[in-house]
């Protein structure tokens, strides 16, 4: 008779026990299989007796197997539970035998990649995510389908790398008469139209002309010692240069006025729609004021992005009607920028009550005097912590539309909140950016040069060109020069984008009252200095939302894209 020992359970059996139970329940499995078939060995047959999904051996699969009874083992770092279901398989897909008899042998790495491609099946290959200029991208990062046209892109590129088997030397060494014709050709908006493909691009002096054109932007103030874009987050760039302004005030007015013209001059080209657009950088904010007819809006539009609650406040003030296109609005809850509406004055009612009713009971239980309330101010806080959540983010973008941009443009001039108080900015007046000159504007050049290669291939080391360009390059600068090098790179390179981040939420779509007709867009923005065909892509709907452009590749003459 068995001992009883305390905490004993008589059904309790120990791992050896356990497989010697499973070895003696394969034994009599096997024993009944075909004689013709070639028996398992018997730590095989006892994991199998356990349920586990192991490969089929080679030797199985070269008899033919791939449609045997042994499903290949999935990874089982794929999931926690390492046994799929039996209806995982997807239901248009081949059957079970049909993919071993595909690819009997998938190792590890194998099956990493079909689980891979079963969740992201539009995923870009590894070469191409190496090839990108920036280090990873989302899950909606995927290429675009084949267009002969880029999307338009409203964002400010700091720099741009493109790359090709065909050389950039023309783009080096500029002659006097070349660089001279190209400041001419900008200045009087010269349009120029190359042949599809230049069979000696270094040769051709009108390229190289239109490529001196397509560098050229405006820039105020400018001060050559300082860098003066980006503005956001340049402090470290600008630590240790000399600004004379930064604590003279009288200096510091007079740029100020000085800045006020300027900005007034470029208002009133983009409202005679001489001008398309132009950008206002701040150390805190930027603004692309748009001309109407672009974008597919009829008025004249103002994207701010990032905005703060204070400024939001400021603007409210001033009587300045605006709008946040990220935020959605309930259809029964539509707020207008300026005031408050009648239904947030009986939300604001409503809770004010049921704040109140909230501490009704404590003087039910007589002690509220012996507790303290929340104040006026942190009851607010709480009430507006929603607002403040957004700042400095693109959902906190701000548009302006129609008349409103001109009250814009006065509170900018008279807001002290446009130029920093201290730090190395302290002093010193946004920075305006423009496609087109304008009263106390300096041209300016974007950099490019060109470098040359080795790079390793199958058959040993090929040339590889690169074509690099830095500075702030505007929207029409980016499709100039891929117009350029469509016909110099004879239909296929590659470029790499990067983005100014704060100013890429300017692609987003904007409501449209109208659809407007191209003609009249072309005909009342023909004298704006842009490129007729700039002029078109600038007038589309923007599509890319929140992003912008991160690479972009052409192969004959066909564009592909990832944002």
């Amino acid at each position: 008779m068995a001992l009883s020992v305390p905490g004993y359970s008589p059904s309790f059996r120990k791992p050896p026990e356990t497989l010697r139970l499973r070895r003696k329940r394969v034994g009599s499995l096997g024993a009944a299989a075909s004689p013709g078939e070639q028996p398992e060995p018997a730590p095989r047959r006892a994991a199998l007796a356990a349920g586990l999904l192991l490969r089929p051996f080679p030797a199985a699969a070269g008899r033919g197997g791939g449609g045997g009874p042994t499903a290949a083992r999935r990874n089982p770092f794929a999931r926690l539970d390492n046994r799929p279901p039996a209806a995982a398989e997807p239901p248009d897909g081949p059957p079970r035998g049909q993919q071993e008899a595909q690819g009997p042998f998938l190792d590890s790495n194998q099956e990493n990649d079909l689980l891979w491609e079963e969740k992201f099946p539009e995923r870009t290959t590894v070469t191409e995510l190496l090839q990108t200029p920036q280090g990873s991208f989302s899950e909606s990062d995927i290429p675009s389908s084949e267009s002969t046209e880029l999307p338009v892109d409203w964002s400010i590129k700091t720099r741009l790398l493109f790359t090709s088997s065909q050389p950039f030397t023309w783009a080096d060494h500029l002659k006097a008469q070349e660089e001279a014709h190209g400041v001419i050709q900008h200045c009087r908006a010269t349009e120029v139209t190359l042949p599809q493909s230049i069979q000696d691009p270094k040769l051709s002096t009108e390229l190289r002309c239109a490529f001196q054109q397509s560098l050229i932007y405006w820039l105020h103030p400018a001060f050559p010692w300082l860098p003066l874009f980006p503005r956001i987050g340049a402090d470290r760039k600008m630590a240790g240069k000399i600004n004379p302004w930064s604590n003279d005030e009288t200096l510091q007015h007079i740029l100020m006025s000085d800045w006020s013209v300027s900005f007034t001059s470029l208002y009133n080209l983009l409202k005679t729609k001489l001008c398309p657009y132009f950008y206002v950088c701040t150390y805190q904010f930027t603004i692309l004021f748009r001309a109407a007819g672009l974008a597919g809006n009829d008025v004249i539009t103002a994207l701010i992005s990032p905005t703060t609650r204070g400024i939001r406040e400021a603007m409210k003030n001033e009587g300045i009607e605006f709008s946040l296109p990220l935020i959605k609005e309930n259809a029964h809850e539509k707020k207008k920028a300026s005031g408050t509406s009648l239904e947030q004055r009986e939300e604001q009612v409503i809770s004010d009550e049921d704040e109140d009713e909230s501490f009704s009971w404590l003087e039910e239980m007589g002690v509220q005097d012996k507790i303290k309330k929340p104040d006026i101010l942190s009851i607010k806080l709480r009430k507006e912590k929603h607002e403040v959540r957004m700042d400095h983010r693109p959902e906190s973008v701000v548009l302006v539309k129609g008349m409103n941009t001109l009250t814009l443009l006065n509170f900018l001039i008279n807001s002290k909140s446009l130029i920093a108080s201290s730090g190395p900015q302290a002093g010193l007046p946004p920075t305006l950016l423009s496609p087109i000159a304008f009263r106390g504007a300096t041209m300016q050049m974007l950099k490019a040069r060109s470098v040359n290669v080795k790079t390793q291939a199958v058959s040993g080391y090929k040339d590889q060109f690169s074509l690099e360009i830095t500075g702030p390059i505007m929207p029409h600068s980016l499709h100039s020069v891929t117009m350029l090098l469509k016909s110099s790179q004879k239909g296929s390179f590659s470029a790499g984008l990067y983005t100014h981040e704060p100013t890429a939420v300017f692609n987003i779509c904007l409501p449209v009252d109208q659809v407007l007709d191209k003609e009249t867009v072309h005909e009342e923005l023909a004298n704006c200095g842009l490129h007729p065909k700039t002029l078109d892509q600038l007038s589309q709907t923007p599509i890319l939302g929140k992003s912008s452009l991160r690479h972009v590749e052409m192969s004959d003459y066909v564009y592909n894209w990832r944002s």
